[in-house]
Formats: C-alpha cells, sequence, structure tokens
C-alpha cells in the first residue's frame, strides 16, 4: 500500500509588413491563406494517410474563450466565429447560456437545433432540460434489447426530470463530441446531418470549461479504480460486462457495426481507456483545439483573472493558444504592451471595441485591416508543434522539473507522491494533475521554488 507524503509547502525565491495596407485585396488573401492553413492543420491531425479531402470530412476544431464575467468572452467568441465564417469555413457557434446578448450581437434568433444566420454560420443554444431526453431514450431502446431492468427504465418519464447541480458540464460535452468527435468516432460523424469544419463553444463560465478540458483525463483514473472492483470482486465480474454493455449502446460511444457484444471483459475495459485517452489527447493538440484568453487591459481585476484562467487550464491538460484584449475608445498601446509583456510567451492580439447602440456590421468589423493580429492569431499554428507552449520541461543534468505555473502562488501550490518516485501530484487551482517523471530524474522531491510563473522542482 502506498502512502502519501506532507504537502510540500513551497520556499520563496530568488511578420513582414504589407504593401497597402489599405487595398481591399490583401483582407481577401489573409482570408484565403487562414482558410488553407486551418485545412492544413485540421488534415495534419488527421490519422488518415489517404489524400487530404476537403475539411468538412475532417475532425472539426474546437474554439473557446477563457475570461472574467464581462471582460469580453462572447463578444470575443463570435469575432471568432464571424471570422471563420468569412474564411470560407462551415462554422457552429454553440451557446450555453440562457444569456441573451449572442442573440443581439448576431442579429439572429438561437434555437436549440442550428440556426443559420449568414454564409457558413450557424448558431445553436444548448439547452440541458432537453438533452437530458436523448441519452434516456437511448438507454431505453438498449434495454429493450437487452432487457437488462426488466422494463423499470421503460417507466421513466424523462419529461419529468430536472437539471440537477453538475448536469450542465457533462451534456455540454456530450453535445461538443457530437460536433467535434473528441472520441475519434468516425461513424457518428459520417451520419451527422450538419457537418461542420470549425465550433466555437461560449459555455456557461469560465470555471465549468475548464472542468471539461481535465473531464477525460479525470474519467481516467476513475475508471482504473472502478476497473479493480469489477475484475477483482465476485459482484464486478458478474454485473460490470452487462453494466458496460447498456452504457455503450446507450451512449453511443462505440460505432454500431462494432459494438461491445461478445467482447471479453478485459477488451471493453481496455476500449473505454483507449476512447478517453483520444478525448483528453484533443485538448493538448493545437491543430484540433484553440483556447484563447480574453481581457480588458483596462482592468487589472481582469488581467489577473485572465493569468489565473490560464494556470488553471494548464493544470486541467489543456493547451491554450493565444491572448486577447478587448480594445476601449480610450485604449493606448502602452495597455496592449501591458498584455504581451504579463502573457508572455503567449501570442496576443486585440478585437475592437463593439458598440451596442446598433446592429453589429460584421462584414465590416472583421475585414477590418487593424485586426490582423487578431486573424493571424485565430488561425492557429502552421504545424502541429508550432502553437504549442511548453508547460513542463524536464533536466536530467540537474535533475530538475520545471512547470509553467502562471496566475499562481507559491503558497496555492501544492506536491505529493505516490508509487515511489515515479510521478508528481501537483493541486493548484482545484485542480490537480499527474506529471510522469522520466527514469533519470525519478526520485524523491529535494526542494521547490518559484521563480517567473514557474515552479522548479529539484528531485534527489
Amino acid at each position: 500500500m502506498t502512502s502519501l507524503t506532507s504537502p510540500l509547502l513551497l520556499s520563496p525565491s530568488s511578420s513582414s509588413p504589407l504593401k497597402n495596407p489599405n487595398s481591399p485585396s490583401v483582407f481577401s488573401l489573409s482570408l484565403i491563406r487562414a482558410r488553407r492553413t486551418l485545412i492544413i492543420n485540421m488534415a495534419a491531425s488527421s490519422n488518415d494517410d489517404v489524400a487530404v479531402p476537403p475539411p468538412s470530412q475532417k475532425s472539426p476544431k474546437l474554439v473557446t474563450f477563457l475570461g472574467k464575467g464581462g471582460s469580453g468572452k462572447t463578444t470575443s467568441t463570435i469575432f471568432a466565429a464571424q471570422h471563420y465564417a468569412i474564411a470560407g469555413l462551415k462554422t457552429c457557434l454553440v451557446v450555453h447560456s440562457q444569456d441573451p446578448t449572442a442573440e443581439y450581437l448576431l442579429n439572429c434568433k438561437i434555437g436549440s437545433s442550428p440556426t443559420t444566420c449568414n454564409d457558413n454560420l450557424s448558431a445553436v443554444r444548448l439547452e440541458t432540460t432537453k438533452m437530458l431526453l436523448e441519452p434516456l431514450n437511448r438507454l431505453k431502446q438498449a434495454d429493450a434489447r437487452l432487457n437488462m431492468t426488466q422494463g423499470v427504465l421503460e417507466g421513466v418519464v424523462g419529461e419529468e426530470l430536472g437539471v440537477l447541480p453538475g448536469m450542465d458540464s457533462i451534456f455540454s460535452a456530450l453535445a461538443l463530441e457530437r460536433l467535434v468527435g473528441f472520441f475519434g468516432n468516425a461513424a457518428q460523424r459520417k451520419n451527422q446531418k450538419d457537418k461542420f469544419d470549425i465550433i466555437v463553444y461560449d459555455g456557461v463560465s469560465s470555471e465549468e470549461t475548464i472542468r471539461m478540458f481535465g473531464a477525460t483525463s479525470k474519467a481516467r483514473l476513475y475508471l482504473k479504480y472502478l476497473r479493480n472492483l469489477a475484475e477483482k470482486t465476485d459482484l464486478g465480474r458478474l454485473a460490470g460486462p452487462s453494466l458496460l454493455r447498456l452504457v455503450d449502446e446507450g451512449i453511443g460511444l462505440s460505432n454500431k457495426n462494432s459494438n461491445l457484444n461478445g467482447k471479453m471483459s478485459s477488451e471493453i475495459w481496455d476500449d473505454l481507456e483507449q476512447i478517453l485517452e483520444r478525448g483528453s489527447s484533443v485538448f493538448a493538440d493545437p491543430c484540433r483545439f484553440g483556447c484563447y484568453l480574453v481581457m480588458d487591459p483596462n482592468s487589472p481585476t481582469s488581467l489577473n483573472c485572465a493569468l489565473r484562467y490560464w494556470g488553471c487550464a494548464i493544470q486541467a491538460g489543456a493547451q491554450v493558444s493565444g491572448a486577447f484584449g478587448i480594445e476601449s475608445p480610450n485604449s493606448c498601446a502602452k495597455l496592449a504592451e501591458t498584455v504581451k509583456k504579463t502573457f508572455m510567451p503567449l501570442p496576443c492580439a486585440s478585437i475592437p471595441h463593439i458598440s451596442m447602440g446598433a446592429p453589429v456590421k460584421w462584414n465590416e468589423i472583421v475585414p477590418n485591416i487593424v485586426n490582423r493580429d487578431a486573424h493571424d492569431l485565430l488561425t492557429g499554428p502552421t504545424s502541429d508543434k508550432s502553437g504549442i507552449t511548453c508547460t513542463v520541461k524536464f533536466d536530467p543534468a540537474s535533475k530538475s522539473v520545471t512547470l509553467l505555473m502562471p496566475g499562481f502562488d507559491k503558497s496555492e501550490i501544492k506536491l505529493y507522491q505516490y508509487r515511489g518516485g515515479s510521478e508528481l501530484l501537483v493541486e493548484a487551482g482545484d485542480q490537480r494533475r499527474v506529471i510522469r517523471l522520466p527514469s533519470q530524474i525519478q526520485g524523491r522531491v529535494g526542494g521547490a521554488r518559484f521563480v517567473d510563473r514557474s515552479l522548479i522542482i529539484t528531485m534527489r
């Protein structure tokens, strides 16, 4: 049996210019370049070895934003959706909130099924009360075939059920999985009525969105312990395979032609482990996932909040692609430099202030050449490596580990070790992250210090 060491409290530490910026053709060329880059990125992230098909046949890219309430998160989300749509990519804006701001900014009523707002842009509002019914009906259909509950499940009236705390995040993840395909279910995507190149997500809150980033990696740990119960207890060996088959058929994680029927229990668990592993890998791939910080440069609170969310996203296992500052009428170059300095090494850009006094003319705002940095940042990296900010560095020579942890104070970070010295568990920002150590630096923690937003851990 392994034991937990006492928490280790940290000790104090010591592009080329445009030739004709007023020409309307410049932005057209920029959009063509953006569309080409996005198509190449999505193709590169695919496992196919055949010729590259049109982007609508590839796995869509998920884009989302993190920021303090009122800092411009919804405005940034819609700006991004309009950018991708004007670039010629089929885009879906997914809103999980009853806030009508998105409808006002789009000048379009958003319903519970994708609604066309303009060319290449659709929008949908997720409503958990309605989303409850679909998986329940699937479970009923699976139970009718398997006859596991002897009709008890059939008697559940879905319309009577309400939303409990925590359900919003779960059903958001399920809805996005159907659109994006976190689990690599190609058959499910092929049967979709609406196929999109880009999914832009505006969630319930930044905290809930960050929870969703880490959901699959955290679920793998729960799965490991559930597997132990299922394989090492009589009740688990008896009931486990049947329950797993019911859930699989109801939720549809496996495609219909290769369900769990006839498989051994160990194969079922291996399948689920691989599904969750594919899901967690999406959030570390800049070609399939783009997460951006949003802040009001005039507000120190907004800046600090975005910095904190950056650290929390890293703790959840997600890759943050860049940071956006929302311009205000009195913005100045000094504020923009402050944002760049605060969020180094992340690339930064500005999004224009959007006036709420009249219907927003996105066709005039988005092509504005002043916003070229924003367009380049949203277009994403030119390869699957160039957009990655290194958050963990191993140094065998000094036998140390450096963790990028922006937004945290040294007193908020705790280290634990399980299973000897093969891994570290880092607790910060209401998140826990396991760092597996290479063999050259495995051992016990000898000390830790905080330098320039990075935690440097020395092993012995």
